[in-house]
């Protein structure tokens, strides 16, 4: 069996995609599997580890009359020749797209040469690329069950695997031994802070004043994960206030902090929303309020569940979230009946269901 694997250039395709051929490559080691990312996925840090890859200078298209979309348009066109060459030469099964308007040529290349192909989508609201390729392709693979009302093609072509987690995420830690992790006390109370993989200045500069608000610091302990833009302002800041805190601009052991926070406060990101079920974390979230409302439809689905409070960006401000805060530190029941609503939730294994829809 050989699968070409395409995605876009954010984290949100990226990791499901790895995920996905990580899974692959532990049942089906004689299966022979190629990912396709564009070139620009390297400049976010993005590192594809023990995979084959190929790399396509290929951009989004955003019409406009400018010397810039000129340029994007030369490189859309150069990118979709190399998808092109890549699929003849690799003479592929199956292609399976994770979204992304990079990976859409690709997959029409695979459609129009009737090569079986199989899309996934990551979002409650499927992005314009899966939107358009799902009219088209053989499978459509969605996240949450909501997905189905946005999808307007036959029902029978639509399966529900969820959205698969990093294989170094499944592994859950002990709640003691990441307290450990973080040199953190056990007896008190853990929050983690972030803003999705480029960071939240929002939610970060919001965070930092609701910490000098709060009258009894003593109680709370906080895993801030800020981006690469905030940090030094950050960790200037913190040195400035009596509170217990790690701060990182980026942590590649996120199963440590899930396992050791008592309550998250994040943007509403596929990833962010899947990792949450995952590990069954309350939450208070932050969408991004651009990007087509995506993730104002990811959040809904935990507040729907009671397994998150959702704050619009607007109506984001520092006395109403520090009282959330002193609510949740003092009122322990409140969190436990939160991440029993997790119960409702189907958490099937996403990585194994997508290699079962695909190697169907």
């Amino acid at each position: 069996m050989r699968i070409l694997v395409a995605a876009g250039s954010s984290g949100g395709h990226i990791f499901p995609a790895v995920s996905f051929l990580e899974a692959l490559k532990e049942r089906y080691a004689q299966a022979q599997a190629l990912l396709v990312l564009p070139e620009r996925s390297r400049k976010r840090g993005i590192t594809v580890n023990n995979l084959k890859v190929k790399y396509i200078s290929i951009c989004p298209l955003k019409p406009s009359l400018s010397r810039v979309f000129l340029f994007v348009l030369r490189q859309f066109i150069k990118g979709s020749l190399e998808s092109l060459f890549i699929l003849i030469k690799f003479e592929p099964d199956i292609v399976v797209g994770f979204g992304g308007l990079e990976c859409v040529p690709l997959v029409s290349f695979a459609w129009f040469f009737r090569i079986k192909t199989l899309i996934h989508e990551q979002n409650v609201i499927p992005g314009k690329a899966n939107r358009l390729l799902s009219k088209f392709v053989d499978k459509t693979a969605i996240s949450f069950e909501e997905t189905r009302n946005y999808l307007r093609v036959s029902q029978d072509s639509v399966v529900f695997t969820g959205n698969p987690v990093r294989k170094e995420l499944r592994i859950k830690r002990d709640r003691l031994d990441a307290l450990n992790f973080f040199g953190f006390d056990e007896e008190k109370f853990n929050v983690l802070v972030m803003g999705g993989s480029q960071g939240s200045h929002k939610i970060n500069a919001c965070f930092l004043k609701v910490i000098s608000a709060l009258t009894d610091k003593s109680k709370i302990q906080v895993i801030h994960i800020s981006g690469s833009r905030d940090y030094a302002l950050l960790s200037d800041s913190y040195k400035g206030i009596n509170i217990k805190v790690k701060l990182f601009s980026f942590l590649s052991q996120m199963q440590c902090a899930y396992s050791a926070c008592d309550l998250v406060i994040s943007r509403a990101g596929a990833t962010t929303i899947s990792e949450l079920i995952y590990f069954g974390v309350p939450a208070i979230l932050v969408p991004y309020p651009f990007a087509s409302k995506h993730q104002a439809a990811n959040a809904r689905v935990l507040e729907k569940i009671g397994s998150a409070i959702v704050i619009d960006e607007g109506q984001l401000e520092a006395v109403a979230l520090k009282d959330m805060l002193s609510e949740f530190i003092n009122n322990p029941d409140k969190l436990k009946a939160m991440r029993s609503r997790y119960d409702c939730v189907s958490r099937i294994s996403a990585h194994e269901a997508l290699v079962n829809a695909v190697m169907e």
